[in-house]
């Protein structure tokens, strides 16, 4: 796997594992201040939740990368 390819699927993995992230301990408000969403979250955590994703899509691209590297997978015509 060049580099580039490796950037982009660490990206990818990223952004998958945020999004399955973000709904971890998202609590609507009991009150509603006015001009705010309903569905909201109040407290949101969002550097938290960054630092979780990227540690989890770290451990996921070194998996990733070995399973390519070894030649499990062939991703190219023999």
């Amino acid at each position: 796997m060049d580099k580039v390819s490796a950037v982009v699927v660490f990206i990818l993995l990223w952004w998958w594992v945020l999004f399955m992230v973000l709904p971890f301990g998202a609590k609507a408000p009991d009150r509603i201040k006015a001009g705010h969403a309903s569905s909201a979250p109040e407290r949101p955590r969002i550097l938290m939740k960054m630092l979780i994703t990227t540690v989890i899509a770290s451990l996921l691209f070194i998996i990733v990368y070995l399973i390519i590297s070894s030649g499990f997978f062939a991703l190219r015509k023999a």
